[in-house]
């Protein structure tokens, strides 16, 4: 497997910087991709060791293109998340003003964290999405269009001049990217953990959301995202996108999966990683019944019952 990392480009997208955070990424050849699927693709066939996405921005929730990514295809698994703070800057060629933008452009997911401010100092602008926020500034460094929403490092990479900074229509805007690889044992848990699965239910039924959600909640663990997604069968057919707190190593944790996997048409687990958010020493601890040492206990209770030792 080549020493490399994939990730969404070109050079100074938001991505690229989340990643050049991690340590490891000191040591790896960083290769950009153009979309989300390609950079995802090139760990699938072996091209690179990982690849690192956006996945959730705290505006609009998660990235439906890495989500539906990490639902179909060859199964690849999250081995690391990183937390970026997100501001834009307006970009655009030198010696543009304001009133000469006619057309925008950025990256789709970040359209919802700069809608109120385009309405307020753009309201005529055409909006045109593209496959990143750096491939917008190139865009505009091209002649395609007036301005990019972008990060304000990007502008002297492709040439460009910051006309506005820090915008952003949600105070402490963040981005959450993960390290994507292929499937391997994961790594040990630190005690504050996220396990990442999608869920597809045997048959539409009243209360079939609430029994998948009934094998967390019996067990005292927290959910971070649940986000349903259409499997493409048929309007009113969906699977679901869920984050929990905790690691499959955990017996709760265990147990609720062992759980999904009984009552689900099927699991796909995209692994147990460390969460960016919180230190070890900063997770509550687990709800009464529901912590390792428990589990173990009533385990034990029931077999000495089956022996007749009770």
């Amino acid at each position: 497997m080549p020493a490399s990392y994939a990730y969404l480009g070109p050079e100074g997208t938001f991505t690229e910087v989340a990643l050049r955070t991690l340590p490891e990424a000191a040591t790896r050849e960083l290769i950009p991709y153009v979309s989300v699927q390609s950079a995802l693709d090139a760990v699938r066939a072996g091209e690179a060791e990982a690849a690192f996405v956006p996945i959730e921005n705290s505006v609009e929730g998660g990235i439906t293109t890495t989500l539906d990514e990490l639902v179909a295809g060859t199964p690849l698994m999250i081995y690391r998340e990183v937390l970026l703070s997100i501001t834009f800057a307006l970009l655009v060629r030198p010696g543009t003003k304001l009133s000469d933008i006619k057309t925008v452009t950025a990256h789709p997911a970040a359209q919802p964290q700069v809608r109120n401010w385009l309405r307020t100092h753009l309201p005529d602008a055409l909006w045109e999405s593209a496959a990143s926020n750096a491939d917008g500034a190139r865009l505009v460094q091209e002649g395609r269009y007036d301005a990019a929403f972008a990060g304000e490092f990007a502008a002297a990479r492709y040439g460009l001049e910051a006309l506005e900074t820090g915008i952003h229509d949600a105070e402490n805007a963040q981005t959450r990217f993960v390290l994507v690889g292929r499937p391997a044992r994961p790594a040990a848990p630190t005690g504050a953990d996220k396990t990442s699965v999608v869920l597809w239910q045997r048959d539409d039924h009243p209360g079939g959301l609430r029994d998948l959600l009934g094998e967390f909640a019996t067990r005292g663990i927290n959910l971070m995202l649940l986000q349903s997604r259409p499997t493409g069968a048929g309007i009113g057919n969906y699977c679901f996108c869920i984050d929990a707190e905790g690691h499959i190593s955990d017996r709760r944790m265990a147990e609720a999966l062992m759980g999904l996997k009984r009552i689900c048409l099927q699991v796909r687990y995209l692994g147990s990683y460390p969460r960016a958010d919180v230190q070890p020493g900063d997770v509550r601890p687990p709800f009464p019944g529901t912590s390792d040492e428990e589990f173990v206990g009533a385990a034990d209770w029931v077999a000495r019952c089956q022996d007749g030792r009770f």
